[in-house]
């Protein structure tokens, strides 16, 4: 089986393409970091140096595949409004069109539940749940219009099927733990709200299962989105005690009420915003409902109709994530 997985340098990407490599598919991996193509050559997947951004290299890629997994995108709670639309909306637009010029038995299309999430608590949240009237960020307005560009080529004739995974952690993560680490490691990370919120994360081994379903799943599932999590709610703060105690670092002790963390971040992102380069702000509002807010989906429809299963529990996950860490985050 031949096989694309484009944000094949990234967190996820990297994960499937090993996974698809191991059960013998001919895999060709897409993506930027030199470093990371390099060492994904030396494991037997053929890499590919391509901007999502380039119609061209994009459909040269899709070429005699048969089937295209979609993990790339800009990723982040805070960046240029073109640099998202460029990576995320017309990197998607190029990975229709290359699908559909190429006649790829599928896509299988990676998106985002933070589509759902309008800085309010959300809990149990189904995939027709009503979306909030103004996108969260950049990240979550682009990756809603990318979705769009998925359901129209769906329209035009393009077997596809999207998951929505929420927050991706494991070994060889560089965003959700490690950014939590970096703000423990300051000694500057407060406890925001009162500490008992509660949140759903997808070890990545058992998103790459999902995806790997998605591949082979009924011809009934083309066209929809699937919710994934590991299924098991969990209280973040306890979480990052447990974070703490394994990596000897104190635990946060200030607590900051809801409303004035983000009325902080509110007024940082003006500012920031004014500054040479716009950079990222040490708060965002975003950032500060994740750490205040319960942010659980619902995940009966993956389970019912994708035969979604997850295996690694969050425990499991968060044990193999600090091994890796403590190990100085090398690839096993």
């Amino acid at each position: 089986m031949k096989v694309l997985v484009t944000g094949a340098t990234g967190f996820l990407g990297q994960a499937l393409a090993r996974r698809l490599c191991g059960l013998g598919a001919d895999v060709s991996g897409l993506g930027r970091n030199p470093a990371v193509l390099a060492r994904l050559e030396r494991e037997g997947i053929r890499p590919i140096s391509a901007d999502l951004a380039d119609g061209e290299a994009i459909r040269a890629a899709c070429q005699g595949q048969e089937i295209v997994f979609h993990a790339g995108a800009l990723a982040a709670p805070w960046g240029k409004r073109e640099d998202f639309y460029k990576s995320n909306v017309l990197g998607t637009q190029n990975v229709t069109a290359g699908c559909e010029a190429s006649g790829v038995q599928r896509l299988v299309h990676v998106s985002t539940p933070s589509v759902y999430f309008g800085l309010d608590s959300l809990e149990s949240v189904r995939e027709d749940a009503p979306l909030p009237a103004r996108p969260v960020n950049e990240y979550a307005r682009t990756k809603l219009l990318a979705e769009g560009e998925v359901d129209r080529a769906f329209g035009r004739g393009l077997p596809v099927i999207t998951i929505r995974p929420r927050a991706i952690f494991g070994p060889g993560d560089t965003t959700i733990l490690p950014r939590l680490i970096a703000r423990l490691k300051t000694g500057r990370l407060p406890i925001i709200g009162d500490g008992r919120n509660v949140i759903d994360m997808t070890y990545v081994e058992n998103v790459v299962d999902a995806l790997l379903l998605c591949a082979a799943s009924p011809l009934a599932t083309l066209g929809k989105k699937y919710n994934i999590t590991n299924g098991e709610p969990t209280p973040l703060w306890p979480l990052i005690e447990k974070l703490c105690m394994a990596l000897s670092y104190p635990y946060p002790k200030r607590h900051i009420p809801y409303p004035l963390a983000d009325g902080v971040a509110a007024l940082l992102e003006v500012v920031y915003c004014l500054l040479p380069g716009q950079p990222e702000p040490p708060l965002t509002r975003y950032s500060v409902a994740l750490l205040a807010k319960n942010t659980t989906l619902d995940i009966s429809a993956a389970r019912r109709e994708l035969g979604y299963q997850p295996r690694v529990s969050v425990a499991e996950g968060f044990q193999d994530f600090v091994e890796w860490w403590q190990a100085g985050r090398e690839w096993k």
